[in-house]
């Protein structure tokens, strides 16, 4: 059970009662026959097996009020492809797999190579992309959620808590961010790394260096930053540029920022314990695990405050790193307590040695950011690429219902 504080420019809608789910259900089930709803699941061809993705269709085959479930397969073969249909095929929604490597949507992403001027890097940030532009080809859903296929502790109720603050039709919330408490029980730790480690240190650490700002202030409300449940209005998947690189998350709370106001903004709590798939430090690999993620989620930061008119330096950048490492050596403390208070293991070696890599991360992000300061990673909206190529979502709509009926 959560407390009701709200902290930051967004509301919180907090989980103080445990509702039951059922309750949840009915009033979407009510508000779905106006506002019909899809959930997206991004879904790496490795995870078709895995226990967790099968208790997600399993839980999602009672959510009698979703319309849709659109899948976006990646790095599938034709056999696993196969394979994708039929481990979705139990669901009574309508579902179609996107198969991203397949020969129908590979030839609409050359389209859109074409149109850009460049190939667009593969990921989940293509593979949401992809989604949304399914999701908007068709034109009939109203009300857009996202979650991972790899939600170890996952049941219903995650999604109902999703979807209810934009599908409400008096709340007039635009975004809904998930957010829960990232400890596991076994064995008994602190989870999420990058959020507790780097993002909410170098959000303050950025405060601290560039001087407090709206957009910072912005995304410190976030109890979460990094999760990658989220829900929209489909008005916003329009007009919503993705990110193609690690740093789709921060990137996408960036975008909306950009395009909304903050009282259309909130986050929910979704669940009192969380676990999925753990990234692997990568500390000697910049181009992998979370030694990647870190180093795309600064140069997210960085492309933001450039363009608010903020000046960066090599120095600058010198005095970040040097704030962050304050920051986040201080955060240790705090959760060295709070892990003891709790009964946990808590590694602060590790903890320390996490720290050093993400600044160390960060301060090489700004010089790549120096060095190529107009590069951007953003695909751009939907909205802006059928006004470029008229049909595109229809060729996507086409090419996804081909593979579908071809490749059984």
């Amino acid at each position: 059970m959560a407390d009701f504080f709200q902290n930051g420019v967004i509301a919180t809608l907090h989980n103080l009662a445990d509702r039951p789910v059922a309750e949840l259900e009915t009033d979407l089930a009510m508000w779905g026959q106006e506002r019909p709803m899809t959930l997206i699941i991004p879904c790496l061809a490795s995870e078709l097996g895995s226990p967790a993705l099968s208790h997600i269709v399993e839980e999602l085959s009672t959510a009698h009020y979703l319309e849709e479930v659109v899948v976006g397969l990646d790095q599938a073969d034709r056999q696993q492809f196969v394979q994708a249909q039929q481990v979705f095929s139990v669901l009574p929604q309508r579902c179609r797999v996107l198969w991203n490597d397949g020969p129908g949507l590979q030839t609409v992403t050359q389209q859109v190579f074409e149109h850009l001027g460049a190939p667009i890097e593969p990921g989940k940030g293509r593979n949401v992309w992809g989604c949304l532009g399914y999701v908007l080809g068709r034109g009939q859903a109203q009300v857009v959620a996202l979650h991972d296929a790899d939600i170890a502790t996952y049941d219903r109720s995650l999604l109902a808590r999703l979807l209810y603050p934009v599908a409400h039709p008096s709340f007039d919330y635009a975004f809904a961010k998930g957010f829960y408490a990232r400890a596991s029980s076994d064995p008994k730790q602190l989870n999420g790394r990058v959020s507790r480690l780097y993002v909410t240190p170098l959000v303050r650490a950025l405060a601290a260096t560039f001087g407090r700002r709206d957009y910072l202030d912005y995304l410190e409300s976030f109890r979460y930053p990094l999760a990658g449940e989220w829900a929209l209005e489909v008005s916003v998947a329009r007009s919503l540029r993705v990110p193609a690189d690690w740093g789709l998350e921060i990137g996408v709370l960036s975008e909306i920022a950009r395009s909304y106001p903050v009282n259309r903004i909130c986050q929910v709590e979704l669940a009192d314990l969380y676990d999925h798939k753990h990234q692997d430090l990568s500390s000697e690999d910049s181009t992998a695990g979370l030694h990647r993620m870190s180093s795309d989620i600064a140069k997210a930061f960085f492309r933001k405050l450039a363009i608010s008119g903020v000046v960066l330096t090599t120095e600058s950048f010198r005095t970040l790193k040097a704030a962050y490492t304050r920051e986040a050596y201080e955060l240790i403390e705090h959760y060295d307590s709070d892990a003891a208070f709790n009964g946990f293991v808590y590694d602060r070696r590790q903890e320390e040695a996490s720290v050093d890599l993400f600044g160390q991360a960060a301060l090489q992000a700004g010089q790549d950011f120096l060095e190529s300061p107009l590069e951007s990673p953003f695909i751009p909206s939907w909205g802006r690429l059928e006004a470029d190529l008229p049909g595109v979502g229809a060729t996507l709509v086409a090419a996804v219902e081909h593979d579908q009926q071809n490749f059984r």
